[in-house]
């Protein structure tokens, strides 16, 4: 008959077993998720001649060298493509953030008739194919003659029907005290939005904003349909572009270096907010 003491050390040999099996495969599919990151990194400090004359790829190189990224800004307009994706990012994420902060305050504080029959309208729009609402916007821009414009790379984006449903569930958590209180003192509506509900649902909006400013750097399928201008290409159609002409083709760790650039931001962004984007994602979703 096994003792309360042996019983113990079992129970903590098979929890140190599941640990150390569990933490084992994380590992294993960090290094998976990992692979193409390095091998991207790599191969872009590779000399170009050696990179060529590697019948079977090797997994790391004796002498890096820097001559690619010097390459891909001097073959392409690279710096270019960052300064039109940077105003398109950040004048994007600061309209949209307007857009969805006052509907989400309507929505969520405001009373007028035909409020819950408007927002379940709204919310329907989430069940129309992607495909569709692109073809519709393609063709209204288009009418409007905004194609390769700034104009016509920014409007339809600057709203989200998810982004306003996430913000309406977390101003609603906010007690209706705080906004009777806010009347009483004489606070308009804008005011209380400003001093009472933003700050309180700070984690959320942040997360919103990281994740548009993410979303809007990676776009390629509505800036490659309404652009064929290589003065308003993103970098994600700058890439397409290096990738599709001879330059890229040929050079692949020059290619390589580029798409490196490129990925750095948002690698940075993320590791300096996942924190934030994971507390906010979480609060969003709770109620109550």
């Amino acid at each position: 008959m096994k003792t309360p003491s042996t019983k113990m050390n079992s129970y903590k040999t098979g929890n140190i077993i599941r640990k150390s099996l569990l933490y084992l495969f994380l590992t294993f599919w960090a290094l998976v998720v990992l692979f193409p990151f390095y091998w991207m990194i790599l191969t872009s400090v590779k000399d170009y001649g050696k990179y060529n004359s590697e019948y079977v790829p090797k997994m790391f190189t004796s002498s890096p060298t820097l001559h690619n990224y010097v390459s891909a800004f001097k073959e392409v307009d690279l710096s270019r493509y960052f300064i039109n994706t940077i105003i398109f990012t950040l004048v994007t994420t600061a309209l949209m953030m307007i857009v969805i902060v006052l509907a989400a305050f309507a929505f969520s504080r405001l009373e007028f008739k035909g409020k819950n029959l408007v927002f379940t309208l709204f919310l329907s729009l989430m069940m129309i194919p992607n495909e569709l609402v692109i073809i519709t916007n393609f063709v209204t821009i288009t009418n409007w003659d905004m194609r390769n414009s700034f104009a016509g790379l920014i409007l339809p984006s600057i709203t989200s029907v998810f982004y306003i449903y996430l913000l309406k569930e977390n101003f609603e958590q906010i007690p209706d005290e705080l906004y009777k209180a806010a009347k009483v003192d004489g606070t308009s509506d804008l005011g209380y939005l400003l001093k009472v509900m933003i700050p309180i649902c700070q984690p959320t909006i942040i997360t919103i904003l990281i994740l548009k400013v993410i979303e809007c750097w990676n776009s390629y399928v509505w800036p490659r349909l309404i652009t064929d201008d290589p003065k308003y290409y993103l970098v994600s159609n700058g890439i397409q572009e290096i990738r599709e002409n001879g330059f890229g083709r040929e050079n692949i760790p020059a290619m390589m270096a580029a798409v490196v650039v490129i990925s750095v931001p948002l690698i940075v962004i993320f590791i300096a907010f996942h924190k934030k984007i994971m507390a906010g994602v979480s609060r969003g979703g709770t109620k109550g």
